[in-house]
């Protein structure tokens, strides 16, 4: 028997798929190419810090030699020379630790920025994307892709490019000291690379897949998390916190073991590069000594080398350990690229405002529906070949079932979503023709679920109109939408601070802020949909009114399943499966005992049941 999902089950895991280390790590580079100047400065650095430091066990060599040597003549140590010796390296430590401080500032310069750009370009694409796209994503999921993943992207590469440098470039300098103390002692510690390369990569290959599952789930878990804090009221109500609970531990589980055996397998890498290192110093030590023996190399050749050979088995070991990181980054920096990629919405034609205009001029609201057909999947039409002229200053009302169509028509003519055939005018010009900023620019909206952002009052009802607003206009606004009486009941007036939710105010309240917001625009085409739904019968009267004053020379879209909010509308449109099945006046669709009069048979009954 099939699971039967509730409220708050975790969607289906998202298919796991191998990532393309080398073409994702590629374009995660590029996105640093505006840095270019900082990355070569720090590059610099990096490079004289290096040499100096290098440099380092020759010149102890070269004073323990002074040691050896003196201890066997005469004249004893030249106590002096060895004190020269060791006040140039100290010199030279000095010297290399600043320009080691040089690199990492440029460093944090450098990842920062391409960390705010890249921030920017995930903000800017939310814009672009169309609505349906963001339907179809868990908020939880995209807030993780634009901010859990950046982070970590962020945090990993400023934790990994300074040690990956130096550690490259430490490899390439140890090298050429190795080589030009002994060419033979350097090739029997470069006969372990090939070794510690090839554990690496097969532990590398394998670690992989687990962080790809990692942030995967960790976008899952983020978008359970909200879906419950967002829905906190209706899981308590229905007594779905435990099954919240249940899928909540249910995907930590998953994140844990995803995330165990990520650090676990890529966490093998060092362990293992160690013993290849201690391999590599026996085998130094043995050739070594028998050079020593033979008199072709001095005690402190051996000993600078010993040391250059640690400096060399270090970095590699470094650098395998940064693997680990290095994964999780390009996992999650292929995330951020999955959505920078999301196709776009078609791009606008050219705006027709001039320059230096924030908004169209307002237009007569003459909107025509020609021949429109719509469907969210291609296999199941919603709407086909609909047709409806709206005269100016008209106010139309739609009505109909659940699903019938009525919310998907307003949010056509919005351009939230784009015909799949037909078109639709505005004042005679296609909306396809026209930017959205433009098209929307005239249009007011107020949706049944109210959206209120943190700010004043006076700053969300003042929301929709670009600039400063005069206070006077925001108090008449809201005294149009009858919210001006329980906003001055608040401590702070019209000066106080909601916060996202806009807890402290009632769903009417809220829903008075909403359309006070809409009164302020002066909109050329007003759209409600359910927008008296949370307000009680005395206030829907009242904001009815308001609206008829409002309406007056507008076109007007009104979306309501109480009837007795539609009665006075000029033109009353019943939809069902997509079609215009009925229109007219209240009292004509009553008399024509169709589909309306059924509605409204069907909620007066049960108001009265």
């Amino acid at each position: 028997m099939a699971q039967q999902r509730g409220p708050g089950s975790p969607a289906a895991p998202a298919l796991e798929r191998s990532l393309d280390f080398r073409r994702s790590g590629l374009r995660l580079l590029r996105t640093f190419a505006p840095e270019r100047a900082l990355l070569l400065g720090s590059l610099a650095a990096a490079t004289v810090y290096v040499a100096l430091a290098v440099l380092i066990p020759k010149l102890l060599g070269d004073a323990t030699d002074l040691v050896v040597s003196g201890a066997g003549t005469p004249g004893g140590v030249d106590f002096q020379a060895v004190a020269r010796l060791l006040g140039t390296v100290l010199a030279v430590a000095a010297a290399s630790a600043g320009f080691a401080w040089v690199q990492a500032r440029l460093v944090m310069a450098a990842v920062h920025r391409a960390g705010h750009r890249l921030r920017a370009r995930a903000q800017a694409k939310l814009s672009r994307l169309p609505l349906a796209h963001l339907d179809r994503q868990p908020r939880g999921e995209v807030l993780s892709r634009t901010t859990n993943d950046i982070d970590n992207v962020v945090q990993t590469m400023q934790q990994a490019f300074i040690p990956m440098t130096r550690a490259l470039l430490t490899v390439v300098g140890v090298l050429v000291m190795m080589v030009w103390i002994s060419p033979l002692l350097a090739l029997v510690a470069l006969g372990t690379v090939p070794v510690s390369v090839l554990v690496a990569a097969r532990i590398g290959r394998r670690a992989q897949p687990q962080f790809v599952r990692q942030w995967a789930v960790t976008g899952r878990l983020n978008g359970h998390i909200e879906e419950m804090y967002s829905g906190h009221a209706e899981v308590r109500v229905f007594g779905r916190g435990r099954e919240a609970v249940e899928t909540f531990d249910a995907l930590g589980e998953e994140l844990y073991r995803a995330g165990f055996r990520a650090q676990f397998v890529s966490g093998l890498i060092q362990p293992a590069m160690t013993f290849v290192g201690n391999l590599n110093y026996v085998l130094i030590a043995v050739v070594g000594g028998l050079r020593v023996a033979s008199g072709t190399l001095s005690i402190g050749d051996v000993q600078a080398f010993v040391q250059y050979s640690y400096e060399f088995n270090g970095p590699v070991n470094q650098i395998a350990a940064m693997a680990n990181l290095l994964q999780s980054a390009v996992a999650s920096a292929e995330r951020v690229f999955e959505h920078l990629d999301a196709e776009e919405e078609t791009p606008d034609p050219a705006p027709t405002a001039r320059p230096g205009e924030s908004r169209a001029p307002r237009g007569k609201g003459h909107v025509v529906f020609d021949r429109v057909s719509f469907r969210y999947d291609p296999a199941r039409p919603l709407i086909e070949d609909l047709s409806l002229t709206v005269e100016p200053g008209r106010t139309v009302a739609i009505v109909g079932p659940t699903g019938a169509g009525k919310t998907t028509l307003v949010n056509l003519l919005m351009r939230f979503y784009e015909t799949t055939g037909g078109r639709i005018l505005l004042d005679g010009t296609d909306i396809t023709a026209v930017p959205r900023g433009e098209l929307r620019a005239g249009m007011g909206m107020v949706l049944q679920d109210t959206w209120l952002f943190g700010g004043t009052i006076a700053e969300n009802i003042a929301y929709g109109v670009p600039g400063d607003v005069p206070r006077e206009r925001i108090v008449a606004a809201a005294a149009a939408a009858h919210a001006d009486r329980f906003v001055r009941t608040l401590p702070d007036g019209y000066d106080t601070v909601l916060d996202e939710d806009g807890v402290g105010l009632s769903a009417g309240e809220r829903q008075l802020l909403t359309l006070a917001r809409a009164f302020l625009t002066e909109p050329s085409v007003l759209i409600l949909d359910e927008a008296t739904s949370a307000v009680d019968t005395r206030t829907e009267v009242l904001i009815q009114r308001a609206m008829a004053a409002l309406r007056e020379g507008r076109t007007s879209f009104v979306i309501a399943h109480r009837l007795s909010t539609v009665r006075d509308a000029d033109v009353i449109l019943v939809m069902e499966a997509g079609r215009i099945v009925e229109h007219g006046g209240h009292d004509e669709l009553l008399a024509a005992d169709g589909a309306y009069a059924r509605l409204h048979a069907a909620q007066f009954a049960a108001a009265t049941t």
